[in-house]
């Protein structure tokens, strides 16, 4: 791997702001299009990559196939709707999993 990448995938309005702070961002309207840019990013050696939480629900089983993967490391963030609650659960279990027990609680 070159480098720590970095990409940010979601829809546009969710995006936009990251593009101001010069972070590559990937608009994806659907969750095909945001499964096949996912996989994409992967292959590109991207070593973070930030998710919608409305698209990751829809990507859960691409996702965890990343999961226990050195890179990339996908990080969910809430979209323009709000947070739904998906990246703080992520992080709890991946706490849990790394120390053996919720230390977030």
């Amino acid at each position: 791997m070159t480098g720590a990448r970095i990409a940010v995938l979601g829809d546009w309005d969710s995006v936009l702001a990251f593009q101001a702070l010069g972070l590559p961002v990937f608009p994806a309207q659907s969750a095909e299009q945001a499964r096949a840019v996912l996989h994409r990013l992967a292959r590109e050696d991207y070593a973070v990559i930030y998710l919608t939480e409305r698209l990751a629900a829809d990507l859960e089983r691409d996702i965890a196939r990343y999961q226990d993967a050195p890179a990339p490391a996908i990080l969910l963030i809430p979209g323009r709707e709000g947070p739904l609650g998906m990246g703080m659960g992520k992080l709890r279990a991946a706490v849990e999993r790394a120390v053996g027990v919720d230390i977030l609680a």
